[in-house]
């Protein structure tokens, strides 16, 4: 792997959804965060064939996965299929994964979207698709850990 130097990693941020898993790659050395790719999932199951293209590509020293919650903080639904996806990731490529929360990362990437497209008609447009919400939801994911964590070095 890449140098796995505390504020030197390359990190994949992942937004775990049953039907795309949103994906951005980061670098801790420069701080940022960039929209990947989406990955399809495959009957409600993670497609792995391209989730290891990926990593094979990038090499990354560490995942971040958004950890799905409702507003007062508790538990919904995709919590634990998020953090079922994490262990899997962590089981099959041996890399560390850390959870981040994620509240409302998918209204502030369709936000972000509006805001360069010009458009506010997000929900009746065909532009912007799902697929580039949740890259940017994952870059957005990406961003909050590495804010979080810039405080602890």
């Amino acid at each position: 792997m890449a140098g796995s130097i505390k504020g030197q990693r390359t990190l994949l941020g992942f937004d775990f959804g049953t039907k795309r898993i949103g994906i951005a790659i980061g670098q801790e050395v420069t701080g940022t965060a960039n929209p990947l790719t989406t990955v399809t999932a495959v009957k409600n199951k993670p497609d792995w064939d391209s989730i290891s293209k990926i990593i094979a590509e990038w090499q990354p020293d560490l995942f971040i996965v958004g950890l799905p919650l409702h507003m007062d903080g508790s538990e919904q639904a995709m919590t634990q299929a998020a953090k079922r996806f994490a262990n899997q990731l962590n089981g099959r490529y041996q890399i560390p994964v850390e959870l981040v929360d994620e509240r409302l990362s998918s209204n502030e990437a369709e936000s972000i979207i509006n805001q360069q497209s010009g458009s506010s008609q997000f929900r009746d447009s065909i532009f912007p698709d799902k697929a580039q919400i949740d890259m940017i939801s994952a870059q957005l994911i990406l961003q909050s850990w590495m804010s979080q964590s810039s405080m602890d070095i």
